[in-house]
């Protein structure tokens, strides 16, 4: 996805709200909603967020030992893949335990699963990609990558033309990365050289380590935009387009409603000419 085609993160979700502090009425609305539903729900004595785990785990085992993978079943439900493999096996990225719990709406998704409507198939390959690309940020060469994760070199870029990707690849290069990202290059062969240009590479590709996607999540998500490499400027012209667009506001409305001043967003443009705009048609 080009610059120019760059959305402000999850607009739609409480993502916005609560993990990137935003404020616009709808997503506020959203939230307030959100919380009214639960306090209410807590009152009624009808509350009941969490739900013992184990079936999950012995649904998703028994989905795995049919060829439906941890990728395949992150696309059937659109949980996050972590999310769906934390059933399984701990979180080796912060040592957390496999989880024992879980919410009604995310069990109904994963029992949903039926092994007679599925197969295998494929997978939407940006988690992958940006498997690939994080690796690179902490100076692992693709080819290395590609090795470990049983693809034969000539064809790992292949991946970032493609538009799906089988599940069974996808689940290999999942488990190479968790290997990988915790693996210092220098030992295991990988020269000094080899390790700058790829650390160059990923830093003038914008492409964010892992460390960034531990703490936003979405790496499977195609809908996510991650922003890391990206200026406050930056991010304040991407708003204020995508406002102007949505909303047919004008600089000086948008401005109060991302609660900054016209003159920043002045500034935002001037230095992200991609994004400047005056009022939507």
């Amino acid at each position: 996805m080009t610059t120019g085609d760059r959305h402000p993160p999850h607009h739609k979700t409480l993502t916005c709200y609560v993990d990137y502090r935003c404020r616009l009425p709808l997503c506020v609305d959203r939230y307030n909603t959100w919380c009214r539903d639960r306090d209410r729900a807590i009152a009624d004595g009808t509350w009941q967020p969490l739900l013992d785990a184990e079936p999950i785990r012995l649904h998703l085992l028994e989905l795995h030992a049919a060829g439906i993978t941890i990728h395949r079943v992150s696309q059937l439900t659109g949980l996050p893949y972590r999310s769906v493999r934390s059933f399984t096996q701990h979180d080796y990225s912060n040592a957390a335990p496999r989880r024992h719990r879980v919410t009604r709406e995310v069990a109904a998704k994963i029992l949903a699963i039926n092994l007679a409507d599925h197969t295998p198939g494929n997978v939407n390959p940006i988690g992958s990609q940006r498997r690939f690309q994080a690796l690179v940020a902490i100076g692992w060469p693709t080819v290395y990558t590609a090795i470990r994760a049983e693809i034969h070199p000539s064809n790992r870029n292949s991946m970032f033309r493609y538009p799906t990707m089988h599940a069974r690849v996808a689940q290999r290069l999942a488990n190479a990365y968790d290997e990988m990202r915790h693996q210092a290059p220098a030992k295991h062969g990988v020269s000094a050289t080899s390790i700058k240009r790829a650390k160059l590479r990923a830093e003038r590709e914008h492409w964010a380590p892992p460390s960034y996607w531990d703490e936003v999540g979405g790496i499977d998500d195609p809908e996510f935009e991650p922003q890391y490499g990206i200026t406050r400027r930056q991010i304040i012209a991407q708003d204020a387009n995508w406002i102007m667009r949505t909303a047919g506001l004008n600089r000086q409305a948008t401005a109060e409603r991302l609660g900054i001043s016209k003159a920043y967003i002045d500034h935002a443009f001037r230095d992200h000419p991609e994004y400047a705009i005056e009022v939507a048609a």
